[in-house]
């Protein structure tokens, strides 16, 4: 064994699973035995290890998603998604466990050689003189006859269990991409090998870099494939020689695909889990809430206190059979699919509705009631595509994607926040001071102190999913009013979620009206470490003013690229002028540039964070959504999934119930707080139809 045959050991990142997450654990590689083994921390190696992977065939894949990540896939179809502290550290880990999963693939390969040959057709096998087909002897010689595992020795004491696991389509398509891989590496090196120049072409020529990105994005595809299949074939093995089963999910997971349909795999009644007798009971009082039927609540100020629901993703445990609910899920989908009647796993939950997430786009109060504060129309457009870029980020609770409950028609939530009158951004400093409001007024009582942002949300529809959602300072006389109706489609290895509808920021002191669109989200690597990007086009347009703005979401490209970018222009219609420039990531720093050379940084993940004042449970409606979801987000903390999916179906089954009934009777739904203009769904009591406050 060669020097560069080197044992390796330290820390790194392992991404055990969608609810669990990144955890630091110890790995040692050990070259003579090919294996891969890991330890809960240097301490324990003395012990069993607590994971070890045979590295003889398996396939080790850099991640493009950023500079640290990178997967080891076993040829049992067991997969560690690792990730290293550094982009010199991953480069070691990789080139170290190449090299070993080689010299042991070539090894198994000689000991055990195929009793007859396989061809394949290639295309860079047409010419011996191509860069392509200068393959190492040792690839040539021997990737076939390891990968032909149909054929090993029975006697085989390493792979003898594993060959039983995969049936000869699977290993034919695993020596195919081993050939793939081969090439993609030839192609890689002769591209990198070209001399800084050979006529006009160089290793920096953008079809030769184009060609390299293709290669990769193709080669990480099909590898992402290739895997799922594995897994599924390991699991249906594992079921039937009596090892660990999965066998509940087989005649259960088409039926949560459907609206209104069985109880998602779980028993009721069993010991330790609730029963539907005592859920419905549990539920009793609340029976009549989704009627439609009920008036509009009052919400006392008084009874608000500040948010001290801090609960951030934690980790639940590992749960094996996590991973093959959501791919025996995927198998039952399809590219373009709507996913609006699926419903997902529980554990993938947010502990919160998605009502009260689009409550975050306020988490900086402050600097959504200076926009009015901007000393022209120039001003209060930048102003806003300010608050407007810095208003996604505190809507992500963790660094995994995660999704927030589907509220229930008729679901409500409502907050405010208390915003000092002094303001706390730095160009609002020497804002004008502002009159209080009218004596007899609502809210002349909060003059002397802070601002008050009141917030509401309501389910206003069920299919389509539609949510409006309002808020208002009545002392900076301005409100926003906003629609969206969210459509989700499968993608294959990632889910997008288009936010159809509109906004509309009304500024009452100066008779403006800011009209904009929200851009698309996307849940990328479902099957790994999900994460979220934005992604589209948004539009900012006053009419009255004049001024209008673009702000295009950048999703990350294929190969290469920044995550999260995101790019806005503030033009003057008039003269076609562009006054503001923006770039940076919209969950980290933004540069605005003007027009007349001057530039500011703002880092929105240094911005001050107001709390929200909520009621306590026990003072909400029963259809608000802490209230109304309090038993499923519970059940969460106490980390029980079983007893959060019974919880969740009875409120979606009561909601199916009721639906059935409205459209027995021909009873039409009535909203509370919103209603239906056009298009759009419009607040039922907006400021600007507020007496005192109209002029």
């Amino acid at each position: 064994m060669g020097d560069h045959m080197e044992n390796i050991d330290g820390y790194l990142m392992k991404y055990t699973n969608l609810v669990t997450g990144w955890q630091y654990r110890f790995f040692v590689l050990n070259n003579e035995a090919g294996l891969l083994e890991y330890f809960v921390n240097e301490q324990s190696r003395p012990q069993k290890p607590r994971g070890t992977l045979h590295l003889a065939g398996a396939v080790i894949s850099p991640s493009d998603e950023d500079s640290h990540t990178f997967t080891v896939n076993a040829i049992s179809g067991e997969q560690y998604k690792l990730r290293a502290a550094d982009a010199k550290e991953r480069q070691h880990w990789v080139s170290r466990l190449q090299i070993c999963t080689q010299h042991h693939t070539e090894a198994m390969g000689k000991t055990n050689p195929p009793t007859k040959s396989r061809s394949y057709s290639m295309a860079s096998q047409g010419s011996a003189s191509s860069p392509l087909s200068q393959r190492r002897p040792s690839q040539n010689q021997n990737a076939a006859s390891f990968f032909s595992l149909n054929q090993l020795n029975k006697g085989s004491s390493l792979y003898s269990s594993r060959r039983s696991l995969l049936p000869d389509h699977l290993l034919d398509a695993r020596e195919m991409m081993t050939k793939a891989q081969d090439q993609h590496r030839d192609l890689i090196q002769t591209i990198e090998g070209l001399p800084p120049a050979v006529d006009s072409l160089s290793p920096l020529d953008q079809d030769l870099l184009m060609l390299k990105a293709t290669s990769m994005a193709t080669m990480n595809c099909l590898n992402d494939c290739l895997h799922i299949l594995q897994l599924q074939q390991v699991a249906r093995q594992r079921s039937s020689l009596g090892g660990p089963t999965i066998e509940w999910l087989e005649p259960k997971l088409p039926d949560l695909l459907k609206n209104g349909g069985p109880r998602g795999g779980f028993s009721t009644g069993r010991e330790g889990g609730p029963s539907e007798s005592s859920l419905l009971e549990l539920s009793a009082t609340e029976t009549n809430s989704f009627s439609g039927e009920e008036e509009e609540e009052e919400i006392d100020a008084e009874e608000e206190v500040e948010d001290a629901f801090t609960d951030t993703e934690e980790e639940l445990g590992a749960v094996e059979e996590e991973r093959s609910v959501i791919l025996h899920l995927l198998s039952q989908l399809k590219l373009g699919m709507d996913l609006t009647r699926v419903v997902l796993p529980t554990f993938i939950l947010e502990k919160r509705s998605l009502l009260e997430m689009y409550a975050d786009f306020m988490s900086h109060p402050d600097l959504f009631v200076s926009i009015t504060d901007g000393a022209g129309p120039e001003e209060r457009m930048v102003r806003f595509v300010e608050y407007y870029l810095t208003s996604f980020h505190e809507g992500r609770k963790g660094a995994i994607a995660k999704k927030p409950y589907n509220p229930i028609i008729g679901e409500t939530f409502h907050c405010s926040w208390r915003v000092p009158r002094s303001g706390s951004r730095e160009h609002a400093r020497d804002a004008p001071s502002h009159p209080s409001p009218p004596q007899g007024s609502p809210h002349a009582e909060e003059a002397d102190g802070d601002y008050r942002l009141r917030f509401v949300a309501e389910q206003v529809s069920h299919h389509p999913p539609v949510s409006g959602f309002y808020a208002e300072c009545p002392e900076r006389r301005m409100c926003v009013n906003t629609h969206v109706w969210t459509k989700s489609k499968f993608m294959g290895m990632s889910i997008g979620v288009s936010m159809a509808g509109e906004g509309c920021l009304y500024l009452l002191e100066h008779d403006e009206e800011y009209t904009f669109t929200l851009p698309c989200a996307y849940a990328r690597s479902i099957l790994t470490v999900p994460w979220v990007e934005l992604g589209g086009k948004v539009n900012v347009n006053c009419t009255k003013s004049g001024y209008s703005a673009v702000i295009t979401f950048q999703t990350k490209p294929f190969y290469g690229g920044k995550l999260h970018k995101v790019t806005a222009e503030v033009k003057n219609n008039a003269t076609n002028a562009v006054v503001c420039r923006v770039q940076g990531e919209w969950n980290g720093a933004l540069e605005f540039s003007y027009q007349n050379g001057d530039t500011r940084v703002v880092d929105v993940t240094e911005l001050p964070v107001t709390k929200k004042r909520v009621r306590p449970n026990d003072k909400q409606g029963p259809t608000e959504s802490r209230r109304l979801w309090q038993h499923v987000t519970e059940s969460l903390r106490q980390k029980d999934i079983e007893k959060a999916t019974e919880h969740k179906r009875i409120l979606e089954e009561r909601q199916r119930t009721e639906e059935r009934h409205r459209a027995e009777t021909e009873t039409p739904w009535r909203t509370r707080y919103f209603k239906s203009e056009g298009e759009g769904w419009m607040y039922h009591k907006p400021l600007w139809k507020t007496p005192a406050l109209k002029s």
